[in-house]
């Protein structure tokens, strides 16, 4: 049952004396919110008037919400008023990329689930946790437990390790250093043990694998989506335990390589491991692969 606002107003008594019910006026987090949406596009900008008069709030309370949020780097000040801030843009850019990221996957993770009869995740890193975009599913789909929206921890998954595996050092450490809780048996919850992991990755051409690190009964591969400047997702397998990794590993790195592509037409270095890869398998053995007489893996 939905609570009730946070800030009431006094309530008034009727000629009879009987009390009335508060009446609810809206809460900090709704005048808030009010606030930020009066900056409608990401260039936007208003003046202190311009807020006022498209959140209908008293000119004290705007005041201080918008130095409150200025604080916080949701807004910042500008020449003529106020805009959004970095923090709030981060936020945009992030649904922007993950939308793009979609719409150029979403082909391919088809191509992909039908080939191969299997659960293949999009997923996308945001700070310890992969969150997923897509999940489409195979007769294996409900033993995943796993849902379009929900995330999954990166340290222990193929999803985020495909991803932390491009990352630097540092930045790795920034992110999961801290969070690196123990899901199963298997979960590596070790940094330096971790650090090794990825640099296996690396050395498998981008390829991750997770062996009921995450879920006991799921094994899965996966690698990464790369965009202009670094990994934007993975795509990732998800097979009972005592399905070969390595016969459908060559998929999804043909399915990543080719949203890579879709998202970058114009990127033409040659992927090494030393300069952050796309992927470095051949275009020969990947033919080989999908061209097999039977189409599935399982």
């Amino acid at each position: 049952m939905e609570e009730p606002p946070l800030t009431l107003t006094a309530s008034r008594r009727p000629e009879s004396g009987a009390p009335l019910a508060p009446t609810p006026s809206p809460s900090m987090i709704e005048r808030m919110t009010a606030v930020l949406d009066a900056f409608d596009a990401p260039t936007t900008r208003c003046s202190l008037d311009e807020v006022i008069a498209r959140t209908g709030l008293a000119r004290s309370t705007a005041h201080r919400i918008l130095t409150a949020l200025t604080h916080l780097s949701w807004i910042e000040r500008t020449a003529d008023g106020y805009a959004l801030g970095p923090r709030a843009l981060a936020f945009a850019d992030w649904e922007n990329t993950s939308m793009d990221l979609r719409h150029a996957a979403a082909p391919v993770l088809h191509e992909l689930q039908v080939a191969t009869g299997m659960v293949v995740h999009l997923g996308v890193l945001k700070g310890a946790h992969v969150h997923v975009l897509d999940k489409l599913g195979g007769r294996f789909a409900a033993s995943v437990p796993t849902r379009v929206g929900g995330r999954v921890p990166a340290h222990g998954t193929a999803l985020g390790k495909a991803i932390l595996a491009w990352l630097p050092a540092e930045q790795i450490d920034e992110v999961v250093g801290g969070q690196m809780g123990r899901m199963t048996s298997r979960t590596i919850i070790d940094l330096n043990v971790l650090h090794d992991e990825l640099r296996r990755v690396r050395e498998r051409r981008g390829l991750a694998f997770e062996q009921g690190e995450c879920f006991p009964t799921v094994n899965c591969v996966s690698s990464a989506v790369m965009g202009e400047a670094g990994p934007v997702g993975s795509i990732s397998l998800a097979m009972p335990p005592r399905t070969p990794l390595e016969k459908v590993a060559p998929l999804v790195a043909d399915a990543t390589r080719r949203v890579s592509a879709e998202l970058n037409p114009r990127r033409t270095t040659v992927p090494t491991a030393e300069s952050h890869p796309l992927h470095t398998w051949s275009r020969e053995a990947l033919d080989t692969i999908l061209l097999t007489s039977s189409g599935r893996w399982m």
